[in-house]
């Protein structure tokens, strides 16, 4: 299995979804109308991905980097600069084809969210 099918694998969508919860404990209730979207937006990428349209797999993953970006701004905006970057470096990775970029920038993303890979998934994206 390629990088690039264990980034846009269900699996990681799913968990990814599955998390907008903890967000909405970070960001507060003003950030509910936004993390709803970036859910629909994720949603969209996984029926696409199911369907086998790559590209509107990835334009829906970006889109809900773009909003969570937005999102950060709530929080600091200078991070929030700092992930729509991310988000473009990743997206422009994953449209190369180049996993292993596209690996980087999950990442930094998961370095600068705090988020830590649990004990046994050292060799997961």
């Amino acid at each position: 299995m390629a990088r690039e099918d264990l980034i846009l694998g269900p699996e990681s969508l799913e968990v990814l979804i599955e998390g907008l919860g903890d967000l909405r404990l970070a960001l507060g209730p003003q950030a509910a109308p936004g993390l709803e979207a970036v859910r629909v937006d994720l949603r969209r990428a996984l029926a696409a991905r199911e369907a086998g349209d790559r590209d509107a797999s990835i334009g829906g993953i970006t889109a809900a980097m773009r909003r969570l970006a937005g999102l950060a701004d709530l929080l600091d905006p200078a991070e929030a600069a700092m992930m729509r970057a991310v988000a473009a470096q990743f997206e422009g990775a994953l449209r190369r084809g180049d996993a292993a970029d596209a690996a980087r920038s999950v990442d930094l993303m998961r370095e600068r969210s705090g988020a830590r890979k649990k004990r046994g998934d050292e060799n997961k994206l």
